[in-house]
């Protein structure tokens, strides 16, 4: 905030303050000779031909209860941030309050994860409290995208069976979470056409045990053993090292019906895994590896 700023809302915030102080002041004196004996002006106005309207001065408890008020006010701007630039005697600031909440949080946090520090992540899958408490992590951290349940969803993996498109093993997992994943599926259309998209398309519906046309499969099988074989292999089984896959099983990230398959293939899709692992450190990296490792295995 500039300084012409900053003197402008000191001024005003003050103003406002002042004016309130003024104001109560002002109604609380009285102003005719009713008012100085006790009792409270006739303004004039009548109901029903007896019921009238007086303007009674306020209840001392009440007018002190606004004093009280205003000076709380004026402390509170004194002590922390509120006027402008003026940073307040106390030194309070909203990120400092959260780095020291944060500090004590990690250092009991750091208590209770030390014991399972040296625990690989195979052992972590039998421990309990590691278990809780990667199941805490996982509903803060993973369950936006791959479900409460790790059941996922379209464009989000399963995390319940037991196909992996990176690789199941412990260091495989452990890296995905620590450093994401990045998978791109490059469009074909314009190499193919729409044609030889259905084609493709076919192919990979009999790859996956699908009813399809055997003319247009067979056509699909040349196309996919000159582009589709570099990722998804000869077979079709996918390669976990470059994120390829496997086609011939019934486990489809995006979809395995015809339309869905003829989108992949012509559009071609881009799937991010963000990084965790400077948030959440190693020791956490690895609970949630044993965690998502025993939720594959219906444990």
């Amino acid at each position: 905030m500039t300084t012409g700023w900053s003197l402008f809302v000191i001024i005003l915030t003050i103003a406002n303050i002042l004016a309130c102080f003024w104001l109560l002041r002002w109604t609380s004196k009285p102003r005719t000779a009713s008012e100085k004996i006790g009792g409270g002006a006739d303004t004039g106005h009548v109901w029903d031909k007896d019921l009238r309207e007086y303007n009674n001065p306020l209840p001392k408890w009440w007018l002190w209860l606004f004093y009280i008020t205003i000076a709380f006010g004026l402390l509170y701007l004194a002590f922390y941030p509120g006027l402008g630039n003026f940073a307040g005697l106390g030194g309070w600031t909203q990120a400092g309050q959260y780095e020291r909440e944060r500090a004590a949080v990690e250092a009991r946090a750091a208590t209770l994860l030390a014991p399972l520090a040296a625990l690989p992540v195979a052992e972590l899958v039998n421990n309990e409290q590691a278990m809780s408490a990667a199941h805490n992590l996982f509903q803060q951290n993973c369950a936006q995208c791959h479900g409460s349940d790790g059941g996922g969803a379209v464009g989000f993996p399963n995390l319940r069976d037991a196909d992996w498109q990176w690789g199941s093993d412990a260091d495989s997992v452990v890296a995905t979470i620590a450093g994401g994943r990045v998978a791109a599926m490059p469009p074909w259309s314009a190499v193919i056409g729409e044609p030889g998209v259905e084609d493709v398309v076919a192919y990979v519906q009999t790859l996956g045990g699908q009813q399809a046309d055997a003319t247009k499969a067979a056509a699909g099988q040349v196309h996919f053993q000159t582009l589709c074989s570099a990722c998804h292999g000869i077979d079709g089984k996918g390669n976990p090292l470059l994120g390829a896959p496997d086609l011939t099983d019934q486990t489809w990230l995006y979809g395995g019906d015809a339309a869905t398959l003829k989108q992949t293939v012509m559009n071609g899709r881009n799937g991010q895994m963000p990084a965790w692992g400077d948030k959440l450190g190693e020791q956490r990296v690895k609970l949630l590896a044993a965690y998502v490792t025993k939720l594959a295995a219906g444990r």
